[in-house]
């Protein structure tokens, strides 16, 4: 691979990984928290409200952490019909009323058995990314009244999706260097194993730089580029999110 492009993507590695990124990314929901389990349901909530603009991203994603009380593990494990009430009025985009009380109702059903979301992921598979987030989709979803309109809000590679958001949510939680944006409180996954968060702006910038080939944006792209930047870091190929969403949504490459 070309050494120059190596440094240049490096360098916009190093430019966007650091805290002054967090203020403008949804990635600053979390952050808010220093409670375990506070920064997985945040992040959670963040990750799968984050498409379209950021700045309204971050307001929804704040919203609903006041109307939580800003402590959401306490608000799912302890919340009362009344304090559902309260948030009944919620809506982000397509995201209703309906979608956040089934949210509420597995994350309560989750944390009122584990101690941690990692489990959601891992009890599934130690294999690949793409098992756990197969096996993740179908335990979010085996409540017995899972709305069906609600499986649009969270992806899953059996659809052929990117599920670009859940991989964010992954590196968020995965990653871990001493730049402070994600948060590497996940151990049973290793870095070297996650997929690159794609969308359309990613696979632009993949594709010009010819780090990508397939036409179509879906799974098999996601994994096609997260294989050539394993070329350039084998540890750690998703840090080069930083550079790709950078370049094709800051900097409008």
């Amino acid at each position: 691979m070309d050494k120059q492009l190596i440094q240049f993507l490096d360098k916009k590695v190093k430019e966007y990984n650091r805290p002054s990124f967090i203020k403008a990314d949804p990635v600053c929901i979390p952050h808010l928290f220093s409670k375990k389990q506070d920064i997985e349901i945040a992040g959670f909530f963040a990750a799968m409200f984050a498409w379209g603009n950021r700045t309204t991203i971050i307001n929804k994603s704040r919203e609903l952490m006041n109307l939580m009380d800003n402590a959401p593990h306490d608000f799912i494990l302890n919340h009362s019909t009344k304090d559902l009430k309260n948030i009944l009025h919620f809506k982000h985009r397509t995201f209703n009323t309906t979608d956040l009380l089934y949210f509420i109702q597995f994350f309560k059903y989750h944390f009122s058995n584990h101690a941690t979301f990692e489990t959601a992921f891992t009890k599934w598979s130690h294999t690949s990314i793409e098992t756990a987030l197969t096996g993740f989709h179908h335990y979010f979803f085996s409540l017995e009244d899972a709305p069906l309109r609600t499986k649009k809000h969270v992806s899953s590679p059996e659809k052929k999706s990117t599920c670009k958001r859940l991989n964010m949510y992954l590196r968020w939680m995965v990653r871990k260097d001493k730049n402070g944006v994600d948060f590497g409180i996940w151990k049973k996954i290793n870095p070297s194993d996650l997929i690159i968060p794609i969308d359309v702006h990613v696979a632009r910038v993949a594709r010009h730089f010819k780090l990508l080939q397939r036409k179509q944006t879906d799974w098999q792209a996601a994994l096609e580029l997260t294989e050539t930047l394993k070329q350039l870091d084998p540890a750690d190929p998703v840090k080069y999110d930083f550079a790709l969403f950078a370049l094709g949504v800051i900097e409008r490459f």
